[in-house]
């Protein structure tokens, strides 16, 4: 027979998409001693230090992502990990590109291995899409602030990246080319992109 706190806590944990920290669980009235019950008849599993999620959730298709999300909520991911989410590179990501606030704090994290950019407050907000993986909410730029973000960030992470992801973007999507130089113009690289998009649109 299943205690009635671990029917509530379950039924809590529904409500907040299956996911809670272990300070969000006790001020919505989960004990600790509930939780750890919970995990060690295996209806919780630990994500990370502090996060719990249902165990009768779905498996993770996207584990770094969806940790980097509950952990670290102000990033925002960018560059190489977001030109993947968006299918518009041929690298394969070895580490979670994060975009911070300018003079934010450095996240402590262990796992997933993290390439950190702090970026300015404009650059910082512009295009930022919240997509639902795995239950969870995560900030990615949009493909037009990510194109751009990868010139203005061209001699850390290659030109030829930047260049691949311009012309697939033209390739293959029905590209917007006035919001793709407003983010060119925040973030400073419309006199470095406008040559490349103009030889592509010919």
């Amino acid at each position: 027979m299943i205690p009635k706190s671990i029917e509530r806590a379950t039924t809590i944990f529904r409500t907040h998409n299956g996911y809670l920290r272990t300070s969000e669980a006790t001020r919505l009235g989960i004990a600790p001693r509930t939780l750890y019950a919970m995990r060690d008849r295996s209806l919780l599993e630990q994500v990370s230090r502090g996060i719990y999620r249902l165990a009768e959730l779905p498996e993770l298709a996207n584990p770094d992502l969806v940790e980097v999300a509950l952990r670290i909520p102000k990033g925002v991911i960018c560059l190489i990990s977001a030109l993947a989410f968006h299918n518009l590179t041929t690298q394969i990501p070895h580490q979670i590109s994060l975009a911070l606030p300018q003079h934010s704090a450095k996240p402590r994290l262990d796992y997933p291995p993290l390439r950190l950019f702090w970026l300015s407050p404009p650059s910082y907000e512009a295009g930022i899409e919240e997509h639902l993986l795995d239950n969870v909410p995560v900030r990615i730029y949009s493909v037009e602030k990510t194109i751009a973000d990868c010139f203005k960030f061209r001699h850390q992470i290659g030109q030829n990246v930047a260049l691949e992801a311009l012309k697939d973007y033209f390739i293959s999507r029905r590209f917007q080319i006035e919001l793709l130089l407003n983010y060119a113009r925040i973030n400073r690289v419309e006199r470095i992109m406008r040559p490349y998009m103009e030889a592509l649109i010919i």
